[in-house]
């Protein structure tokens, strides 16, 4: 048998991902996090990437950013008119991106920074959080070649169908400026490449970036869609978003404890717990049991203010984590963080199921 060179096999444990935040809340462009993920360059393979990154649109903080994929003028223009007649438009644009060979058959992308109407948030008999996210829905499954990828405040999601590096370089990283920035290379293993199922996956300003399978997919996706979900992007990783989403945003769950209904441990280690954690674990597994999420994964997730990293409770998945000075690390290879900073203070791995969690101190965002 010929021996399989580099790009001939598949890589069952394909996919790269990449984060830095800093604990006190200074920015930096993308130039790093570009760097960082071309590092992982071989664990993907050109059909998908993205980054996230937060505090980027201070001159539009308080407004939501909606960025939007459009496959014709006509989605546009439907899109549009929808949106116009919920929102308060106050700036629209085409997104800036550069022309570059690697990056091909772009669908029309624009920008919006939209505030609800009032009177339409009333009639709903919701928060504006709430209005926006059942906006974004109809948008993506009603209006056929228009979806909305990002639509937090003050961050964004930027991606693509290509190597990271290229949609770094496509969506001019270098010219933002962020507090928190998550990476992703693609590596598809059962779903197909596309532009809106490139990570990361957004719902307002939570994002998720993915290394891994989930085994537990139908049961996660059959559960979250009963309320108000609609997974429609050919990827598992979808489901996670609209999790994390559902269990902090609408249940009101802490990021430590969402992560304890994710990646819940073990039945016999509760049972050795104290009392107190014994009640409270077996609680938040029999209260969300279908949001137990099993198969390889690592994931992050970026929010308003900070960043968790989290593993499959097996540790299926890599994961490591370095610390240097008013800055924390995560990558897929040591590699990924080493490249940005060779002198680190602190590198380590989290445990399988171990929610590691960052935030800008102070409250600052």
């Amino acid at each position: 048998m010929p021996l399989l060179k580099e790009g001939e096999v598949r890589i069952p444990s394909g996919c790269a991902i990449s984060g830095m935040i800093s604990k006190d809340g200074h920015k930096e462009n993308g130039d790093r996090i570009i760097e960082s993920i071309k590092v992982m360059h071989d664990r993907s393979n050109g059909l998908g990437g993205g980054f996230a990154a937060y505090g980027i649109y201070p001159e539009f903080k308080d407004l939501y950013a909606f960025h939007t994929f459009y496959d014709s003028k006509r989605a546009k223009d439907e899109a549009e008119e929808y949106i116009n007649s919920r929102f308060e438009i106050a700036s629209m644009s085409v997104m800036p991106t550069r022309n570059i060979k690697e990056i091909t058959d772009a669908p029309l992308i624009w920008r919006y920074f939209l505030k609800p109407l009032p009177y339409k948030v009333k009639e709903m008999h919701v928060d504006e959080d709430e209005y926006v996210f059942h906006c974004v829905m109809s948008i993506n499954n009603k209006i056929n070649g228009a979806f909305v990828f990002s639509s937090g405040k003050d961050m964004g999601a930027f991606k693509a169908v290509g190597y990271p590096e290229d949609v770094g370089r496509y969506y001019r990283l270098d010219e933002y400026e962020a507090y928190c920035w998550t990476a992703h290379g693609r590596y598809p293993t059962n779903t197909p490449g596309w532009w809106g199922g490139a990570h990361p996956f957004a719902v307002l300003d939570t994002s998720v970036v993915h290394n891994g399978e989930i085994s537990s997919y139908d049961a996660n996706r059959r559960y979250i869609e009963m309320f108000g979900y609609k997974c429609s992007l050919l990827t598992d990783t979808e489901a996670i978003a609209y999790i994390v989403d559902y269990l902090v945003r609408k249940q009101g769950l802490s990021y430590e404890d969402a992560a304890h209904v994710m990646a819940a441990p073990f039945w016999d280690t509760i049972e050795n717990m104290s009392k107190k954690d014994k009640e409270k674990f077996k609680y938040l597994r029999n209260a969300f049991a279908s949001l137990l999420i099993t198969g390889p994964f690592s994931i992050l997730v970026g929010f308003t203010g900070g960043m968790m990293a989290l593993n499959d409770r097996l540790k299926l998945r890599s994961m490591v984590i370095g610390e240097k000075d008013n800055m924390y690390y995560v990558a897929s290879e040591e590699s990924a963080i080493r490249i940005i900073e060779p002198n680190l203070d602190r590198i380590w791995s989290p445990k399988g199921g171990e929610p590691v969690i960052f935030r800008v101190e102070g409250g600052k965002y």
